[in-house]
């Protein structure tokens, strides 16, 4: 998910079930046209055509297939991955960092009242379909994001736009004006912390309105469980280096080609090729093969051995969460503070960091790391204590508890590179304490996920990589709403809880808000409310071979392939 816990992402596996020429979540990766030896070996038509050969291919190993390019409706890090390079925002995030900077716009002011927003664009660009790119076109972008069905304003399909903006009466946004070519003036119906900031998301890529109205870009539709996507998503059109080519669902590969009309600096390869290769293990076989340039999130016990043959692990900064969350709907027992203190104290995190995560990881004391604002550093993280998990689990009555311990299969993330390790290592930490727990795994897109979000599981593993330097972005994610996957609707602070989200959102001072968000931070961590444990902040890596130049690791897992080049 986004590289990140997205809970439309299991239904988007089932939304390409009905789709022509869209993504799966699931695939057959079959070779392709990728696995010619050309391709990778730097011959006449490959990827390694010389120093920094501008002809080159770069090949990277995806994990997965896009559920969608239409960036609007997806909620999965593969389809974000491979839209970033086609697309672009009115903001955009800092290379190698987490702060917001132009990007098609040259420059945004708020109102004093914090409600209007101008955004001033850059000029002189066009979209692949030579459309030219103005405040009409932005305005035309943010009706289309608000004016969707049914279908559309599902989580399944809008699951970003849902929660960041909302539909109907309720929603963020009130109008977008185009005051000149060159300005456009964007209303929103309250303040919030997290307008502008928020459109440097994916999600909120600026596409051609040409395209968006030829291909019907909103005629979403239901058949059954699945939902059809309409044809525009055989034709994404955005401003970005890089144009859409084709979907080879057979060969499991997606081809990107050079936007040799681009407004910035040209792309340093000619062709970006995504090749499907589900399996880590054999993602890292093909790099040592020759056949990809490289892939995201090598499990770290591989890190060594990938830069002894050569390549180039490059690690980015931690920017996520990693989590055990406790729903006291799918188990009542959870419901008392103290088992979930027992619990909590029964975790051994300085040793599971040190010994299941890579080299950097950090024992988390709250729901966001630090480099976030509202972050609040006198946090002290709960002591590994098994004599006091034991008692406060007398207290409870709860002395021979028995809990069903969800992890998640078939997938490696940022936070959780080896589930199965750290399901491992928590099992034993809990029944040194004298827990009883039984083993639940399903697969990532196979159930994990669905069952999480939906209150199916007591206790599970999950994360988050924030998508922007934002307290909401995290908090909000885990804890807002009625139906979140902490269950915290059984609890009888769930109404302050989403009352001081909603507060601390709204609050126009910047210095105020970040304060608020620390005493949040403090008293979601505190014994009474304590509704899920964080565990650590791990810096995930992404691995590129030796004749890989020019890719700069970003913390939001969001890297920019067009600053790639490939020598010899």
């Amino acid at each position: 998910m986004k590289n990140r816990m997205v809970g439309a992402l299991a239904t988007s596996a089932a939304l390409a079930l009905v789709l022509t020429s869209c993504a799966e979540s699931e695939r057959d990766s079959d070779t392709g046209d990728a696995n010619d030896d050309s391709a990778a070996t730097g011959t006449e038509d490959g990827a390694a055509g010389g120093e920094a050969s501008s002809d080159a291919t770069f090949i990277f190993g995806a994990a997965g297939a896009p559920a969608t390019f239409d960036p609007f409706y997806a909620s999965d890090g593969e389809s974000f991955r491979i839209s970033r390079q086609i697309y672009q925002n009115l903001i955009g995030i800092e290379e190698g960092g987490t702060e917001g900077v132009p990007e098609l716009a040259t420059s945004w002011e708020g109102s004093e009242d914090g409600l209007t927003w101008t955004f001033e664009l850059q000029d002189g660009v066009t979209f692949h379909d030579g459309t030219p790119f103005d405040a009409e076109a932005v305005c035309y972008n943010f009706e289309r994001w608000a004016d969707q069905n049914e279908v559309g304003q599902s989580p399944a399909m809008a699951y970003y736009y849902g929660n960041d903006f909302g539909f109907g009466e309720d929603s963020l946004y009130e109008s977008c004006e185009a005051v000149d070519d060159l300005t456009a003036e964007v209303t929103v119906s309250r303040v919030t912390g997290k307008f502008p900031m928020v459109l440097s998301q994916s999600s909120y890529a600026i596409q051609s309105p040409t395209a968006l109205e030829e291909y019907n870009a909103n005629d979403v539709q239901a058949e059954g469980d699945a939902f059809v996507f309409p044809e525009y998503d055989e034709h994404p059109t955005g401003t970005g280096p890089f144009m859409f080519e084709s979907y080879d669902n057979a060969g499991g590969t997606v081809t990107l080609t050079r936007n040799e009309d681009y407004w910035g600096e040209p792309a340093g390869v000619a062709e970006l090729v995504f090749k499907i290769v589900p399996d880590e293990n054999a993602r890292r076989q093909e790099l040592q093969a020759g056949t990809i340039h490289g892939y995201d999130l090598p499990n770290p016990v591989d890190w060594q051995g990938l830069e002894d043959d050569g390549n180039q692990v490059l690690i980015r900064d931690p920017f996520n969460i990693l989590y055990l969350g406790l729903n006291p709907i799918a188990d009542p027992q959870l419901a008392d503070p103290l088992v979930r203190q027992a619990l909590y104290h029964a975790i051994n995190r300085e040793q599971l960091v040190s010994s299941q995560l890579p080299e950097g990881a950090t024992v988390a004391t709250q729901f966001m790391p630090d480099t976030v604002s509202g972050y609040d550093g006198s946090l002290e993280a709960y002591e590994y204590d098994v004599e006091k998990a034991q008692q406060l689990l007398e207290e409870a009555g709860k002395s021979d508890l028995e809990i069903d311990l969800w992890y998640p299969t078939e997938v490696t993330r940022p936070y959780l590179p080896d589930p199965q390790r750290v399901y491992d290592a928590v099992k034993s930490d809990w029944e040194a304490a004298g827990i009883t727990v039984n083993p639940i795994s399903k697969p990532w897109a196979g159930g994990y996920i669905d069952g999480a979000q939906t209150s199916q599981a007591p206790a599970y593993f999950l994360g988050w990589t924030g998508d922007l330097n934002s307290a909401d972005n995290f908090l909000c994610a885990f804890f807002c709403g009625d139906e979140n996957a902490f269950g915290t609707s059984e609890y009888d602070w769930h109404d302050e809880l989403q009352e001081s989200l909603t507060a601390a959102d709204a609050e126009p001072d910047e210095d105020t808000r970040t304060g608020m968000y620390e005493e949040l931070n403090a008293q979601i961590m505190s014994e009474d409310w304590l509704p899920g444990l964080p565990i650590s902040h791990s810096p995930p890596a992404i691995v590129v071979a030796e004749n890989v130049e020019g890719l700069v690791p970003s913390p939001l897992t969001a890297e920019d392939f067009s600053t790639v080049t490939i020598s010899e």
